[in-house]
């Protein structure tokens, strides 16, 4: 049998995430190690002309003798590595998973009609538009006399991504404003290697190898933007993992929750970076960390936000909505939905244990049904996946009944995406 569209594109996403992860981690362990390795680096007798310092590392059975310079050494080794493209390809992975989960999956994932009325293409024009303004407004902040001012420049980013995430919060669904607020931060951290640091670094070696003498005022530029993605870091972990987790996108504060995630990614990386650079252990900002994760709680339940049964059952579908609303068998597969599926995906749950429908996926109304089709059809129908374990006792026949139906209403076609 040869596999469907949605099939393709299912693992097609997952190929992608996967990637997306295994360069993620390239770029974050250089980029922590480097950053380590920097704080650490010490002074010592006998270094070379131009060396700022050395670094005694052991791994793997070997020894390894490290040392920096500043500006550059005296002469150009024959081999140098660059490090660059597990930051280009981390982003290059998350541009491309953004656009098949994000943009091809719109209708679901991206807009949000009680938020704003937009068309697919809006919503795509919005969400690739903001990044790239984005990194001009920071790009231009960062070349202005606040370059000389760091900790001023710094409290401006954090109050742009405030304001960013509070803006996206205003267009998309929760998930994709948290999702796109990570993205945001990752174009910035990625253009300041791409833009900046290694046009910098280029210059130096080109002025090396021309036996001119380089200019320092490069590295003191590139140090700045590393410094920015060395905080940045862990938010955006976090903010891509969001996507998993209702209890931080699904709430009415979900943008605050955002903003306390990025005084986290500080208050951590302030406790690692003095300890890197032996200047003790600051055992005060774990505690901070801790105020601030029970306020990101107690956030998520104070605002959690929810369509209400009585606005799904009212509410208008959309095109695509109505497409699998009316297609063939759709009753049968409500009368599914509800004995197998909405005692846990219910806006009040009644299976033992659940507090929360999973992944804030409601499937209690016709329009809850007809939004979320392709998972139905992913998760109940081609697989068995849901419900989990089977703990409903849901049968064959019903899975198959899943397939025909969505199949009916052409969402196995490629234009069903």
């Amino acid at each position: 049998m040869i596999p469907d569209h949605i099939v393709i594109w299912e693992w097609l996403s997952f190929a992608i995430r996967w990637t997306h992860v295994i360069t993620a981690i390239a770029w974050i362990g250089s980029s922590f190690y480097f950053i380590a390795l920097d704080l650490g680096l010490q002074k010592a007798p006998g270094l070379p002309k131009g060396a700022h310092g050395e670094e005694w590392q052991v791994h793997g059975g070997g020894f390894y003798h490290i040392q920096k310079y500043l500006v550059a050494p005296e002469r150009m080794p024959e081999h140098l590595t660059w490090f660059k493209w597990e930051s280009y390809s981390t982003w290059l992975s998350g541009a491309a998973l953004l656009m098949v989960t994000y943009w091809a999956g719109a209708n679901l994932y991206l807009i949000d009609p009680a938020k704003m009325e937009l068309a697919q293409w809006q919503a795509i024009l919005i969400s690739g538009g903001s990044l790239a303004i984005g990194w001009l407004i920071y790009d231009t902040l960062c070349k202005s006399s606040l370059g000389e001012r760091p900790t001023v420049l710094m409290l401006l980013l954090f109050v742009a991504l405030v304001v960013m995430g509070w803006g996206y919060d205003q267009i998309f669904t929760g998930r994709a404003a948290l999702l796109h607020l990570g993205a945001f931060t990752a174009t910035i951290m990625t253009a300041n290697v791409f833009l900046i640091i290694m046009p910098n670094q280029r210059i130096v070696v080109a002025d090396l190898k021309a036996g001119r003498e380089a200019d320092p005022k490069y590295g003191k530029i590139a140090k700045l933007r590393s410094t920015h993605n060395n905080y940045l870091t862990l938010p955006v972990i976090f903010l891509m993992l969001s996507n998993h987790y209702p209890l931080a996108f699904a709430s009415d504060y979900n943008w605050l929750i955002a903003a306390l995630i990025f005084l986290m990614g500080v208050t951590i990386r302030h406790f690692f970076n003095t300890m890197h650079a032996r200047k003790g252990d600051l055992w005060w900002t774990w505690a901070v960390t801790a105020v601030l994760f029970i306020m990101i709680m107690w956030l998520s339940s104070a605002g959690l936000n929810q369509d209400t049964l009585e606005h799904s059952e009212a509410r208008a579908l959309t095109p695509v909505e109505t497409r699998y609303a009316e297609a063939p068998g759709f009753d049968d597969i409500a009368k599914i939905v509800a004995g197998r599926c909405s005692m846990c995906h219910a806006r009040e749950p009644v299976y033992e244990g659940i507090y929360h429908a999973p992944k804030g996926v409601f499937l209690e109304t016709p329009a809850d049904i007809a939004r979320t089709a392709r998972e139905i059809y992913v998760q109940a129908g081609l697989t068995d996946a849901m419900p989990p374990a089977n703990v409903s006792f849901m049968e064959e026949e019903e899975r198959a009944k899943v397939i025909r139906w969505f199949r009916a209403a052409g969402g196995a076609d490629l234009a069903g995406l």
